[in-house]
């Protein structure tokens, strides 16, 4: 299935009424993802994804000798898939096979461009092979509770994002562990580079400082080599030092362009650069502001700049290809941006959005009292007041132990009263703390009374 639109109309007639279905589906959750007058339910979600596995099942049986087929039906029906696995997420049950299906999608994106860009850090990663490790970890514990269709196309995409990953692994099978250290330092400056170039402001300062990290390494060399603490050439460092000879010119032209692009692309520049800062704010604010529907327009806007490169460039409207300081900085833009909304989703808790509020503030109520503990503590249960009298105020909203929002009881009480509880503890053991303080300074002070009161008679006696 494409993950970008396709314009191709159905080939076999039979498969029109499906896509007109499917067109219908898709419109129904673009408009429960626009409705932000209430929150959103789970019964909503559920039964546009019944709806749309239907349509699966009619597909897969008119398709039953075309395997390979692909037209406009994929592509809608790509857009429902995304669109359903984002709305698991907004509900709370980020642990349910539906929600795997966005990842799939981004972290194929990703693994795509680190191929395309040939120069990578091993720590891209390893926290996509984490993601995959705990996706196929959901998807084996809920395969009894979804339809076979939706996870036979998960795991042909959990196979295909694993293929991929390996892939990519491999370019560091040869690499000598001393010499990670110096590659990963060349790509932070490359990419600390790419982010200057993309600045309202050049700061040309900065890139001359990211240039001084680059010569300082160059001056290492030894006969153009990279050596190790005994001097000795390290095997294996072409890739290292093709980095290192790749960075210098790359310098050059962003000191000497400051930040300019070619006019012909100024729109696509600001178009991208705008959803970059517009994912960089919500990365921010994420746990207050982000309904995880939204990045479904991001990522579409993304996907559409991205199926209209030709050969891996950046086109102007006559078709010529953009030059390499333009491309670079569009597909930087274009990178940075999947990466934001990779970490958005993994940064997305499995809590409905009607319950977000009180999870927001009892993990902000939960870092005020961690930061209490590191600090020493309180030194009288009395400072604990305010935060006693705030988790009372949360916990009074539970009827029978749920936290409910009109009579409904929203996806995520686990998580929920689960942070209440930590609150309580923490704020246990600092009110202990600081009474067991107490007693001991309490203690002390009779101890000192009873000295004083045996030394005082000796004192008399003498004097007498």
């Amino acid at each position: 299935m494409a993950d970008s639109p396709t314009v191709h109309v159905p080939l076999d007639s039979s498969e029109q009424p499906i896509l007109d279905k499917l067109l219908a589906l898709r419109d129904a959750l673009m408009l429960l993802k626009q409705d932000k007058s209430t929150y959103v339910k789970s019964p909503d979600v559920v039964g546009l994804y019944d709806q749309v596995i239907t349509q699966v099942c009619h597909l897969n049986q008119i398709r039953e000798n075309k395997t390979d087929e692909q037209n406009r039906v994929d592509s809608v029906l790509d857009d429902c898939f995304q669109l359903i696995s984002l709305f698991f997420m907004t509900i709370g049950r980020n642990n349910e096979a539906p929600a795997v299906y966005a990842f799939t999608s981004t972290i194929k994106r990703l693994l795509d461009h680190l191929g395309e860009a040939n120069y990578y850090s091993e720590k891209d990663l390893q926290s996509i092979t984490v993601t995959i490790g705990r996706m196929r970890t959901i998807l084996g514990t809920g395969k009894q509770d979804y339809a076979p269709q939706l996870v036979t196309l998960l795991e042909a995409r959990l196979a295909n994002i694993t293929g991929l990953l390996a892939e990519r692994r491999k370019k560091f099978e040869n690499m000598p562990p001393g010499l990670l250290p110096t590659y990963e330092k060349l790509i932070s400056i490359l990419r600390s580079m790419a982010a200057a170039n993309t600045k309202q402001t050049f700061p040309a300062g900065e890139v001359k400082h990211l240039r001084q990290q680059w010569l300082d390494i160059q001056s290492k060399l030894v006969d153009g080599e990279i050596v190790d603490p005994d001097g000795k050439p390290y095997e294996g460092q072409n890739l290292v030092k093709s980095l290192l000879d790749s960075v210098a010119p790359w310098m050059d032209v962003i000191l000497e362009r400051q930040g300019k692009i070619d006019e012909k692309f100024q729109d696509v520049y600001e178009k991208l650069r705008e959803i970059r800062n517009q994912l960089d704010k919500l990365s921010l604010t994420q746990a207050w502001a982000l309904r995880e529907t939204d990045l479904y327009s991001f990522q579409r806007e993304l996907d559409k700049h991205d199926a209209a490169r030709v050969n891996g460039d950046f086109v102007d409207a006559s078709g010529q290809p953009a030059e390499v300081i333009t491309n670079r900085t569009l597909l930087y833009l274009l990178r940075r941006s999947y990466a934001y909304i990779y970490i958005l989703m993994l940064a997305s808790e499995p809590v409905s959005e009607a319950l977000q509020p009180i999870y927001n503030q009892l993990q902000t109520l939960k870092r005020c009292l961690v930061e209490v503990q590191r600090s020493g503590g309180v030194s009288s249960p009395r400072e604990l007041y305010p935060y006693s009298m705030k988790l009372n105020s949360i916990d009074n909203l539970r009827v029978d132990g749920k936290f409910l929002v009109g009579t409904d009881i929203p996806e995520g009480q686990a998580s929920v009263n689960a942070l209440l509880a930590e609150c309580y503890d923490i704020s246990y053991e600092l009110r202990v703390a600081a009474e067991q303080e107490r007693d001991d300074v309490d203690e002390a002070e009779i101890k000192i009374d009873r000295k004083d009161s045996e030394v005082a008679p000796e004192i008399t006696t003498e004097s007498a």
